[in-house]
């Protein structure tokens, strides 16, 4: 993957970090992750509802590891956002705290930060809701390291 600044402005910043997000990750683009905000340290992801993604059938409720995923996903785009351009990244540390039961056959929204950068190690948090931020269905904390290329 070649190297590449981030555009300053906030739409073409998207739209790049969007065909990374899936060019660069085939198994974002099969689960239907769409990138749908990036600021300077944060990124929002949504996770459409699809039948095959559910977890229990009786329930209706996306399965947790697709939750993983997304909030992953998410976490990670907030870190390229964050150092303003391309950098291999791999998840050192991901816990996850299900805070309440996601509402069935509806889609997932998370947005993550990245609150602290270091020369190889970047700190995030995340909230995961369907619908309103106020009345998350889980929330996580993540470290992740840059990969020398």
């Amino acid at each position: 993957m070649s190297h590449f600044t981030l555009p300053s402005d906030p739409e073409g910043r998207r739209e790049q970090l969007s065909v990374l997000f899936s060019d660069a990750v085939p198994h974002n683009l099969a689960l239907g992750l769409r990138l749908v905000d990036v600021g300077d340290a944060h990124a929002t992801v949504v996770l459409p509802y699809a039948d095959v993604l559910v977890g229990n059938p009786e329930t209706g409720v996306l399965a947790g590891g697709a939750v993983t995923t997304l909030i992953d996903a998410t976490s990670g785009a907030a870190v390229l956002a964050r150092i303003g351009g391309f950098s291999a990244v791999v998840t050192l540390d991901l816990r996850i705290d299900y805070l309440r039961p996601a509402l069935p056959r509806r889609e997932l929204t998370a947005r993550a930060e990245c609150y602290k950068l270091t020369r190889m190690v970047a700190f995030v948090r995340a909230l995961v809701h369907q619908g309103d931020p106020h009345q998350p269905v889980a929330s996580a904390q993540g470290t992740f390291m840059r990969v020398e290329e």
